[in-house]
């Protein structure tokens, strides 16, 4: 087996794909069979400069170098190989933002993330124009804000995109982009696969109102649909990616997407009435509709999926970054007694204790929010750990509580779309950190939210695996849509596991969720103060 990948590999047939995630980066590399045969990470992180999350583009550079050489070194101890060409590349990374560049291809502005919640004027603005919801996540809200803040940058822009779209113009020199990925910049028409001509005209003229001589549509990015190649790699971006000077140039690559799009893509959850759930530093869930919302729901995104179906999303940006902190807390306890723990197996006592938890979490309440949260309208974060003089503050109930609490904005956003829209799932694919260790997140999330939640074998690789993907049907398609190549290969001997709602565990989770909403007052309260 390992001797295929070799020859796979040597012969220059295998598949790339990279993820640039919230706190890693990562390298996929896939065999004949589209499964992962190798893999590479580079850690990185945000940092919060002038009240605005951010990574510099820099940093981002250095990343994918590093991701990609960790990876070879990983195919050459496992096989011996070297990497000298390929056969597709895909790039993926965080949706939405703001990267704006002028003429040159000067940067104009820090990386404004999706992570910020500073666009709370530009973004019901533009929801009331359209009459479609515009998150503040979301490119445009930040370039309307932008000039509504009267930045002088504004009228110098050339080109505006994403993460993913940036790396993507640096290793091919095209400016283009993935439907799903494009759909978090500016709204999409499903029906063409194209920018809203309605929204851009009605944009347009607060553009020229505002004295822009720009058009919107002149900045967005080439929408390129799912299976057609969107650029090569040139000789620069084979450097970028390969400094060592092995790369070859001249690799296609497909459209880039956004981690959404390469998620569903990774749980094979982009045909109508599938949905899946990540849960890493964000939390979402997105599913894909066989029919419109009867209205617009502030606290609902509708996207397209990489397969140019209809999307309602419930994205939240506070996750699992809050049981990290604990998980670290307890790192630096029993490194303080001299017997430093295994991080692992640290997850794995967290994670086993949920499960033990007394049935009201002892009367504990807890917040996540390390950054604000619009689907509650709170401008910024301030994680909270409350409890009554009688409460039972034990390791068990501190650790269900902290993991219901990475569940509590999603469930808000899901009652909806279940309870207002009658929306209805047979499950959720689950994929993310949270599922990573043992099956304590994924029983939660079944009962916080009542729908059954699978988890896929390949649902570890994440985005890396799915923008593979997606490479790979660029590749490999002979015609056939991308929900069939996924359903026909792909996933057809994919193992998983399925949890159904536990009553008694949904009952605890129920019973928190009385005690967060009263408790959000507390929240705003600290805000204000702290």
């Amino acid at each position: 087996m390992e001797q295929n990948a070799a020859n796979y590999i040597i012969k220059g047939k295998a598949v790339l794909g990279i993820e640039f995630g919230s706190s890693r980066i990562k390298a996929v590399l896939l065999g004949a069979d589209r499964q992962p045969i190798a893999s590479g990470i580079y850690d990185w992180e945000n940092d919060f400069i002038d009240g605005v999350w951010t990574y510099s583009l820099e940093d981002a550079m250095v990343g994918l170098s590093g991701c990609y050489a960790d990876l070879a070194r990983n195919v050459q101890e496992k096989y011996g190989a070297v990497i000298t060409s390929l056969s597709a590349i895909g790039i993926s990374g965080m949706m939405h933002g703001y990267l704006p560049f002028d003429k040159d291809g000067r940067q104009l502005a820090p990386f404004r993330t999706w992570r910020n919640t500073i666009t709370q004027d530009a973004s019901e603005k533009l929801t009331a124009l359209f009459d479609f919801n515009i998150p503040q996540r979301w490119s445009i809200a930040h370039l309307y804000q932008a000039m509504l803040n009267g930045e002088s940058h504004v009228k110098d822009i050339s080109f505006l995109t994403t993460l993913a779209g940036y790396i993507h113009w640096r290793l091919t020199g095209k400016k283009a982009i993935g439907v799903n990925e494009a759909s978090g910049m500016f709204p999409v028409d499903t029906s063409s696969c194209d920018y809203d001509k309605r929204m851009l005209g009605l944009f347009d003229k607060l553009a020229a109102d505002l004295g822009m001589e720009w058009k919107v549509g002149q900045l967005l990015p080439e929408i390129i649909p799912a299976g057609r190649t969107a650029g090569t790699l040139t000789e620069e971006g084979a450097r970028l990616l390969d400094p060592s000077g092995t790369l070859q140039a001249g690799i296609p690559l497909c459209a880039p997407e956004g981690d959404a799009g390469t998620g569903m893509i990774a749980t094979n959850s982009i045909a109508p009435g599938t949905g899946n759930l990540s849960a890493g530093t964000s939390i979402f869930v997105t599913i894909t509709m066989d029919q419109a919302l009867s209205r617009l729901h502030p606290e609902i995104d509708v996207l397209a999926n990489p397969a140019g179906h209809p999307a309602a999303m419930v994205h939240c940006i506070n996750g699992t970054p809050e049981i990290d902190a604990w998980i670290n807390l307890f790192g630096d306890v029993t490194a303080s007694l001299g017997q430093p723990a295994d991080k692992n197996k640290l997850y794995e006592a967290f994670y086993t204790a949920a499960l033990k938890g007394s049935e009201d979490c002892g009367g504990l309440t807890a917040f996540n929010f390390l950054a604000g949260e619009h689907i509650i309208d709170l401008p910024e974060g301030r994680p909270m750990l409350i409890r009554r003089p009688d409460s039972e503050f034990s390791f068990a109930n501190l650790a269900r509580v902290i993991l219901f609490s990475t569940l509590g904005s999603v469930r808000i956003g899901m009652n909806i779309l279940t309870q207002q829209e009658g929306v209805l799932l047979k499950e959720l694919l689950g994929h993310g950190g949270l599922y990573k260790t043992t099956d304590a997140g994924q029983r939660i999330t079944a009962a916080a939210l009542n729908v059954p939640v699978r988890i896929r074998s390949g649902a570890s690789e994440g985005g890396a695996w799915g923008i593979a993907l997606l490479a790979a049907y660029m590749q490999d398609n002979n015609g056939e849509s991308l929900v069939d190549y996924l359903n026909g290969g792909v996933f057809a001997a994919d193992q998983s596991t399925l949890a159904k709602p536990d009553a008694q565990l949904a009952a605890s989770f129920n019973s928190y969720m009385e005690r967060y909403g009263a408790g959000l007052s507390a929240q705003r309260a600290a805000i204000e103060h702290l």
